[in-house]
Order: C-alpha cells, then sequence, then structure tokens
C-alpha cells in the first residue's frame, strides 16, 4: 500500500505541475470527456430513443431538432472551459442554458454540465456569489420537477435533484478546504523555516558577542599584568637584578595563563560535525570564586597590595554566577591596575547576603582622576551587561575619602544564565 500510495502522490504532483503550466489542457479534456460522454450518446439515438423509451417519458418531453439539440448542448458544456478562470460566468451562461431547454421542456443529458459548474463556482469561485447561485440552482430543479411530473412524482424528482446538488456543492466546498489547509501546512512551513534561520543567525551574533566578551576580559587583565610586570623588571633589572629576573618568570606564567584560557574561549569557533576528542580543548569549567586567590596573587606581583576577604558560602553558588563574579573582579583589578600607581591598596570583598544576594565591592586607594575616561569604556560596559544577566546592577565612581570604587549585585535567584 505505501508504494502505491507514494506513486499516486506522485503522479498527482506531476498533473498538478503540468495543469499549472497549461491550464488549457485540463479544461478543455473536461468538455471533451463530458461531450463525449453525454452528449454523443443523444446525438447518436437521435430520432430512435424516443420509441425505445417509456410512452409517458415519451409524453413528458418535447422532441428537438437535430440543431437545436446540439445548439443546447454546445450551450451546456462549452462554458465550462471558464470554468476556473471565470467561474460565475461560466455557471450563469450553464443556468440559463439550462433554464431555456427545460423551458422547452426537452431533456439532454449534457444536463449534468450544470453540477459541474456549480462545483466549479463552490471550488474557484468567491462564496459571497455561492448563495445567489444555490438559489438559481434550486429554482432551476424546482423546473425540472415541475415538467417532470407527468412521468415522475414532484417530490421525487425534487429529492433526486436537490441531491445531488447538495453533493456537488458539498464536493466542492470540502475540496476548497483542503486546498486551504495544505495551502496553510504550507505557509506555515515556510515562516517557522525562516524563524529557524533567524534563530541561527541570532544564536550566531550571541555566540560571537560571548567570545568577544570573554577574550576582552582575558586579554585586557593578563595584558595589564604583562605590561606592569615587564615595567617592574626592566626598573629592577639594574637595582636586584634577581626581583628582574622574578618579573620575568611572573610574566611567562601570565602569558600561559593567558593562552590556555584563549584556546579554550576560541575553541568554540570550531566548526566540527564531530563531538570534541578527549584531550581536545576543554571548553569547561570556566574560573570561578576559587580562581580569585590566584588572580588576586597576580596583581599582587604586579606591585598592587591586595586584601581579599569573603562572607558566606560563596563556593556553593551557580557557576554561572561564579563566572559572571570571577569576571567583574577581573575587570575592576585591571583598570586599577592600568591606572592606580605601584603601592596602591586594594580592598576586594564578596558578600553572600541571604542566600539571595551577591555583593562584590572593590575599592582601591588610588587617586580618582586616573580613573575617570573621557568615554565609558568597555570594561565598564561588559560589566554591567554580566551583571544585568542576573538581575542585577554595576555602579562606579569615586570612594569618599578617595580613591576608586566598583560594587555590583547580583541575584541569586535568576531567571537565565550567564554567558
Amino acid at each position: 500500500m505505501g508504494p502505491l500510495v507514494a506513486r499516486l502522490s506522485r503522479g498527482g504532483q506531476r498533473l498538478r505541475q503540468a495543469d499549472r503550466t497549461h491550464p488549457w489542457v485540463l479544461d478543455t479534456t473536461v468538455v471533451v470527456l463530458v461531450f463525449l460522454t453525454f452528449c454523443l450518446p443523444d446525438l447518436l439515438h437521435f430520432g430512435a430513443g424516443d420509441a425505445d423509451g417509456p410512452r409517458r417519458f415519451r409524453l413528458a418531453f418535447t422532441r428537438l431538432p437535430f440543431g437545436g439539440m446540439l445548439a443546447l448542448q454546445a450551450g451546456l458544456v462549452l462554458p465550462l472551459l471558464w470554468r476556473r478562470r471565470r467561474p460565475m460566468a461560466a455557471f450563469a451562461a450553464v443556468a440559463a442554458v439550462f433554464v431555456l431547454q427545460w423551458v422547452l421542456g426537452a431533456a439532454l443529458r449534457a444536463d449534468i454540465a450544470l453540477f459541474i459548474a456549480l462545483y466549479s463556482l463552490a471550488l474557484h469561485g468567491r462564496l459571497r456569489q455561492l448563495p445567489w447561485a444555490c438559489a438559481a440552482t434550486a429554482g432551476a430543479m424546482v423546473l425540472v420537477a415541475v415538467r417532470a411530473s407527468t412521468a415522475v412524482s414532484v417530490w421525487d424528482a425534487l429529492f433526486f435533484l436537490l441531491s445531488t446538488t447538495t453533493a456537488a456543492l458539498a464536493l466542492g466546498l470540502m475540496v476548497r478546504i483542503r486546498r486551504a489547509q495544505l495551502a496553510g501546512l504550507r505557509d506555515r512551513a515556510a515562516r517557522l523555516e525562516v524563524e529557524r534561520d533567524q534563530r541561527s543567525r541570532l544564536a550566531t551574533a550571541t555566540e560571537r558577542t560571548r567570545v568577544a566578551r570573554e577574550m576582552h576580559d582575558i586579554v585586557g587583565h593578563n595584558l595589564a599584568v604583562i605590561i606592569t610586570l615587564a615595567d617592574a623588571g626592566a626598573y629592577a633589572t639594574d637595582i636586584a637584578p634577581e626581583r628582574g629576573k622574578e618579573a620575568l618568570q611572573l610574566i611567562g606564567d601570565t602569558g600561559r595563563q593567558a593562552l590556555g584560557e584563549l584556546r579554550r574561549v576560541l575553541g568554540v569557533l570550531r566548526e566540527t560535525a564531530e563531538s570534541p576528542a578527549p584531550g581536545g580543548p576543554e571548553l569547561s569549567p570556566q574560573p570561578g570564586i576559587a580562581d580569585i586567590g590566584a588572580l588576586c596573587a597576580n596583581v599582587r606581583a604586579a606591585g598592587l597590595e591586595v586584601v581579599y576577604r569573603t562572607s558566606g558560602d560563596v563556593d556553593t553558588l551557580d557557576n554561572g554566577v561564579q563566572l559572571t563574579a570571577y569576571r567583574i573582579v577581573q575587570e575592576a583589578l585591571t583598570n586599577t591596575l592600568k591606572h592606580a600607581d605601584t603601592g596602591t591598596r586594594v580592598h576586594l570583598a564578596l558578600l553572600v547576603e541571604g542566600d539571595t544576594r551577591l555583593t562584590i565591592r572593590v575599592r582601591d586607594t588610588g587617586p580618582t582622576t586616573q580613573h575617570k575616561p573621557h568615554a565609558e569604556g568597555h570594561g565598564l560596559v561588559g560589566m554591567r551587561e554580566r551583571a544585568a544577566l542576573y538581575g542585577g546592577s554595576v555602579s562606579a565612581g569615586p570612594a569618599g575619602g578617595g580613591g576608586w570604587s566598583v560594587e555590583a549585585i547580583l541575584d541569586l535567584t535568576p531567571q537565565g544564565g550567564a554567558w
């Protein structure tokens, strides 16, 4: 059954494609079939059918001349050529000839054309025209029943004729509804495909933004540490060579750490159809609060004094919250390292308040004028974006008593995760 249905479906698709390319072919085929099936028998049996039929039928219907029969058949069948392009006009023409024929009292097999025209109007025409067509068809059926009352009962004739009319009308509406449903499904599939492409582009843009933010945090902080250590090592080379050697070792360690983090972040840009092989670049876990101690050690090695304390159970925080906290602290310390002098003291505190909020405070004793840029840079913007992911906020400005202060507040029950 499956292969048969598939072949029938493919055949239907080819026929629909051919019909869209050459619509006149199908219309002409319908007219030819109606003529061969319903008109030709009347023409071939002209003059013989009356003698063979029951006497009551010979008395009920008028015998037409050959030319009149042919003309009425043409008037009934030929308008079907326009049944799809002009369904109302075709129906009106067929109905007019049908009424004229039955006013003359003639009965023709070609009357089937009226039901075909009504079916086509229900399928292709405007729905507001359908009630008028139904009323006209019902009136024509009453006329037929009255004219045939000498041969059959009026009620029997009306039942048969109106049932046939209802069947033609229902079939046309059913096919119309089915086509509308299929068109709706195709349109929905097209919209879903467009939405899928849009989601893919948005995901790509979001991923690029995430990678850019991570690279800014990694490169900005580690380069600031390396530059500070290089300057300190160059200054100490002549005075204390062992301090210069220590600075070079710290530069190497910081560079290797930065390289490892860059490899981990850039690994997400590799397009591969297979899952990462064991031993490949590890994309997780990302840095967390446990790594802030090492971060502070690097800053101390660059010449700043860092006092770091925590309050509450910070180690049990969500990984996304820990990554956000680490990056905010990293950016704040990087800014202090860029603008403050050697010997500046930094007070860093992470406070978990009531298991609902994490407060991050970074305050230094450096001059406030060096912290104030002419325009807000990417660092503060990045911190605010990260905090916003957890319904938090970041404030930065001069601290009371001198120095610069950065405070970030994160909601510990976020609706979404951090990058």
